[in-house]
């Protein structure tokens, strides 16, 4: 169920591209709430605003604001011409944008006729949160090798299992500032990219063929759904978006969710999560990456790994030099509330799929 709330917004905290954060006063309290300016015009201080407060109200971590839905004193102008496909559809916000594979688009007819993706490495994880550790390993991966006079053009293929504005993210809007992010190509009921797609499909081949992307990094958007059950979560998708990379002749590189530190005992060393999305769902074959750590941790992720080696090749990598790739990262590094130093294999974690994907992209990676 929605809960509502009117309120007037006493100021703005800060900006980044396709939203404001604002404090927005609810019956004398001052709540944090977030306005995505394409979808309500945007708003101002002493502006009367409806809210949708369920996210803040359940205390929700990623999506714990309040979210403008109207500013009903001054509604924004109606949209010029634009394209045919309609997001997060027959919801009350429901968005038409210009998609890159409909009739009508400038990129239509190279993607009416490409049918693969040209081998292009494809890393696939479960969270957002591994994007940018991801990308720190693929470009220190270039670094040490000496290909970073042309650094790898990386594209975010962005689902719809979590967030749907890819506006909500601002690890996207932080790694697209620091050069480090080529495009993000948001799918399904997912929008706000830079690219529009209807599917994973199209929106790797677009992130190949228009973007004209070397690496494609796929992954729900901010937030996850899970139920702590097998199959209830939405990162299952994980193992979908492995089988779309192989359909269309790609590298998929599965990238491992692994924690020491999470409190939950199905989502030590290496989440269930990763174990079902690879290890059932996907099947199609694909690299699976195990960091190299060391100790007993170190080992107790191998020997899980292991498990989904009659379906998948399993890949090494050693994570030496990663954590301070990792320190490097121009986006904050964050997974369930834990930073670097609360969770580091996590991130190394990603780094090491990302280290792999430069070297497929290198030609000199090959599976153990």
């Amino acid at each position: 169920m929605i809960t509502w709330r009117n309120g007037t917004v006493s100021g703005t905290r800060r900006e980044w591209p396709g939203a404001v954060e604002l404090d927005v006063s609810v019956d004398g309290t001052l709540v944090r709430a977030l306005a995505y300016p394409a979808l309500t015009g945007l708003p101002r201080s002493g502006d009367r605003v409806l809210l949708n407060t369920t996210a803040l109200d359940l205390g929700l971590g990623t999506g714990g604001y309040a979210l403008v839905v109207a500013i009903p004193d001054r509604l924004p102008p109606d949209p010029g011409p634009g394209g045919h496909l309609v997001k997060a559809r027959y919801t009350p916000l429901q968005a038409t944008v210009a998609g890159a594979d409909e009739q009508g688009s400038e990129y239509y007819d190279v993607l009416r006729e490409a049918e693969d993706i040209a081998g292009m490495p494809v890393v696939v994880a479960d969270l957002h949160s591994a994007l940018p550790a991801v990308l720190a390993g693929v470009f220190d991966e270039a670094e040490r090798t000496g290909d970073d006079s042309r650094r790898p053009r990386v594209a975010y293929v962005m689902q719809d299992g979590g967030a749907l504005p890819a506006w909500f993210s601002r690890t996207c809007a932080a790694l697209k500032d620091a050069g480090w992010l080529a495009a993000t190509v948001t799918t399904g009921q997912a929008f706000g990219g830079d690219l529009e797609t209807v599917t994973v499909h199209t929106g790797l081949l677009a992130a190949r063929h228009v973007v004209q992307a070397d690496i494609a990094v796929v992954a729900q958007g901010p937030g996850n759904l899970g139920t702590g059950t097998r199959w209830g979560f939405s990162g299952v998708a994980a193992g979908e978006a492995v089988n779309a990379v192989a359909a269309l002749g790609g590298r998929p590189v599965a990238c491992l969710r692994v924690s020491e530190a999470d409190p939950r005992e199905r989502h030590r060393g290496i989440s269930h999560h990763s174990l079902t999305a690879y290890g059932r769902v996907a099947l199609a074959r694909a690299d699976v990456v195990v960091p190299g750590l060391p100790g007993p941790f170190g080992t107790r992720v191998a020997a899980q790994a292991a498990e989904l080696g009659t379906r998948h090749a399993i890949v090494t990598v050693p994570v030496d030099g990663l954590q301070t790739a990792l320190r490097a990262s121009p986006a904050r590094l964050s997974t369930m509330g834990r930073g670097l130093a609360d969770d580091l294999a996590y991130f190394l974690a990603a780094a090491a799929a990302g280290r792999h994907a430069s070297r497929l992209l290198r030609g000199d990676a090959d599976p153990d």
